[in-house]
């Protein structure tokens, strides 16, 4: 399967065909008005060229419609993705959360990313089937804590909603020390305004999602939901409507199988003490 653009792309993208349709031109419409090929601007809505910001200005003027973001969005869909400087080139989840405002979370038996300390991480990866150089390692732990500082950010935050089955929280990843403050850590993460953290507790038998974790990200704009799924051979982005309302139903329905997150924290605290 082909990789699909940077995702600031697509989204670029998609909002300039929001415009085009609210506008009620075709594309062959547009296309000849702008003084561009069909196929060009075709391209251009799928995110798989770029666009140059005197042309956003035109489609603004064309279809009668000003967003101050565009030009912005235009620019910044240019630069390279701000994790390449720590030779991650994958630009599938990291893509996607860098433009998130939420993200919702189930996790089965790893604390996730998010909220993981960096002894926790550090073990997680070492125990990756393929070896690490040390500055491998070291940077993908970087990123990793990068992204975690979006959650106490004071002008973007991201809202993290996490459903974390018991069994992660028992899970024993490098050694008893590491879990003592990874349990401690995840108490501490619960008292961000940011961050809302329920554990489905091992008493309450089977829930909706034994067979895996996935993650749902939404935007502050009118940009669909990403769900995002890991497996063994690497990762699936789904964005079709049907995939996305089973996702959302079934989160809706882990969250009502799920402690309150004032249970969720009294049983992190009686596992901590255990």
């Amino acid at each position: 399967m082909p990789t699909p653009p940077p995702f600031r792309r697509r989204r670029l993208g998609r909002k300039l065909t929001r415009m085009r349709t609210k506008a009620k031109l075709t594309l062959d419409e547009a296309a000849r008005a702008l003084y561009r090929t069909k196929s060009t601007l075709h391209r251009i809505e799928k995110g798989e060229t770029l666009l140059d910001v005197h042309l956003a200005k035109s489609m603004m003027d064309l279809y009668d419609q000003y967003d101050p973001e565009l030009l912005d969005q235009a620019l910044r869909a240019r630069e390279p993705g701000w994790w390449t400087t720590y030779g991650i080139e994958n630009q599938g989840y990291i893509d996607v959360e860098t433009e998130a405002a939420q993200v919702s979370e189930l996790a089965l038996l790893v604390i996730p990313g998010l909220l993981q300390t960096t002894d926790y991480m550090r073990a997680l990866f070492e125990a990756h089937r393929l070896k690490r150089t040390r500055r491998w390692l070291e940077n993908d732990i970087r990123v990793r804590q990068i992204r975690q500082e979006r959650l106490t950010d004071p002008d973007d935050p991201l809202r993290l909603h996490a459903i974390i089955d018991e069994a992660a929280l028992r899970k024993v990843v490098g050694g008893a020390e590491t879990m003592r403050a990874q349990r401690q850590h995840l108490l501490d993460m619960a008292e961000l305004p940011s961050v809302t953290i329920r554990l489905l507790a091992n008493d309450r038998g089977a829930h909706a999602s034994l067979v895996g974790g996935f993650t749902l990200l939404g935007f502050e704009d009118d940009e669909s939901p990403v769900l995002f799924i890991e497996h063994m051979a690497g990762a699936v982005h789904i964005e079709d409507e049907q995939g996305l309302r089973e996702a959302k139903l079934t989160f809706e329905h882990l969250t009502s199988q799920a402690l309150r997150p004032d249970e969720s924290i009294a049983l992190i605290e009686r596992v901590l003490v255990e």
